[in-house]
Parts: C-alpha cells; structure tokens; sequence
C-alpha cells in the first residue's frame, strides 16, 4: 500500500519523524495552534485532524488516534508503516490505581498490560510484555524532573472497556499497576512489530481510589505540563 493510506489523505513527507497522538481531535487541533509554528493541516480524513508544523525548529507532527486500541492501532501502523514516523506519544489522560498517583500528575506507560486479544494477530507462542522505548522514556523523565512536576513511571492498564460492570479494574492495583486508560497497549505493541518507537505520557484526570476528578479547566492546566513534556522529547 502506497499513501495515501485508506485513513491517512496526506503525503509521503508530510508527518514528521515525530508524531504526538491525543485521544481528541479538537485536542490535536489546540495542540498544533498553540504550540507548533506554522502548522499544516495534513489530514482531514474521519475528523481525525492531524497537522504538522515545527517546534524551537525541529519538525514535528500531531494527530488525533480516536479512543481505544483498535482506533489507535490502525492510525499508529500507518504511521509506522507507511509514513516513515519513527516516533509516536501517546498524550491523553488515565484513571489513577495508585494512592501516591494524585489527579493532575502526569504519568509514563514503562509497560501496559491489556485485558484486550490485540496480541493474538502475533500469532506468539506465549504473553508478550508491550513496553515503552528506553530513549523516549529517559529523556521524558529528564525533562519531567527539570520541570519539577510531580510524577510516577510503571506499569498502566489498556483496557477494551470503560463502563466495567464487573467491577474488576481495581484488582490490577494488587499487581502494582498505576493507572488505566485504552491505548498505550496497541501502540506498544505496534511500535515493537514495526521497530519503531512508543511512548505514553497520561495526565491523571480522576482516581479510581479517592473518587476525585479533575474540572475542564484543572485538565486544561495540567495538559500544558504534559504537553511540554512531549514537545521537548519529540
């Protein structure tokens, strides 16, 4: 398959070697308005807006995913594959698991376990441990510390359901997981496959141990440290 893709209307050259995935596409949209200069709208395709522009001169890219695994599993593989992106973070928000994980921390996916089948198209004679890329995860951290805000890195949940009427989420937190969301796995799993590399970067918008939640405008506030984070990795 040659671009554009059946999802993807732009070109071969038009994304950059890194690309930043928000859930929302307004939130890809506010992304390449606020930050990145000059920023070009690439692809319109399904209201899933992905613009590139360049920032502190670098070139860099943004483009929604959509919510859950297979959404963000074919928008990442194209990427990967068909578009010579080498990067991708994963920029959104999660439930927190962990009492030491307040709302508005930012947390990084060093692994994410699934209770979905996405690794069964592997077709591997075993369980496969999705993780994050060394290099992106290092250097977010780095960046993190500099920055001063709080954070935790560990293991996340991608899960298949949001609604859980089996209730069954929290049992993940005796395993040490931090926190929940329905990407980061796919996206793992698919930077592995292509070679490439994957990072997930979660602010905290409620706890699933305290009961808070954040307000729109508290996660308006807190996306800005996460967001910086991405920018300056990518």
């Amino acid at each position: 398959m040659s671009t554009p893709t059946p999802h993807i209307a732009a070109g071969k050259g038009d994304f950059g070697k890194t690309v930043l995935m928000p859930g929302d596409p307004l939130r890809a949209k506010l992304v390449a308005e606020t930050y990145l200069d000059n920023a070009v709208l690439v692809n319109p395709v399904r209201g899933v807006n992905g613009y590139t522009g360049t920032y502190k001169g670098k070139k860099v890219s943004v483009m929604a995913s959509g919510m859950g695994m297979p959404s963000i599993g074919i928008y990442s593989y194209e990427l990967y594959r068909y578009y010579d992106v080498e990067n991708i973070i994963r920029i959104g928000t999660a439930g927190s698991m962990h009492k030491d994980l307040k709302i508005r921390d930012v947390a990084f996916a060093m692994g994410a376990c699934t209770n979905s089948a996405y690794a069964s198209q592997f077709e591997l004679p075993g369980t496969f441990a999705p993780i994050a890329s060394y290099e992106l995860l290092h250097k977010a951290i780095q960046v993190t510390e500099e920055m001063g805000v709080h954070y935790m890195a560990g293991n996340f949940l991608s899960s298949d359901t949001f609604y859980d009427d089996s209730q069954s989420t929290m049992k993940w937190a005796k395993m040490g997981v931090l926190c929940v969301e329905m990407e980061a796995a796919a996206l793992y799993m698919n930077a592995a496959r292509a070679g490439k590399n994957a990072l997930a970067i979660c602010t905290i918008s409620d706890s699933l141990v305290t009961g808070e939640a954040t307000t729109a405008e508290e996660r308006q506030e807190s996306f800005r440290d996460m967001m910086k984070i991405a920018l300056e990795i990518a």
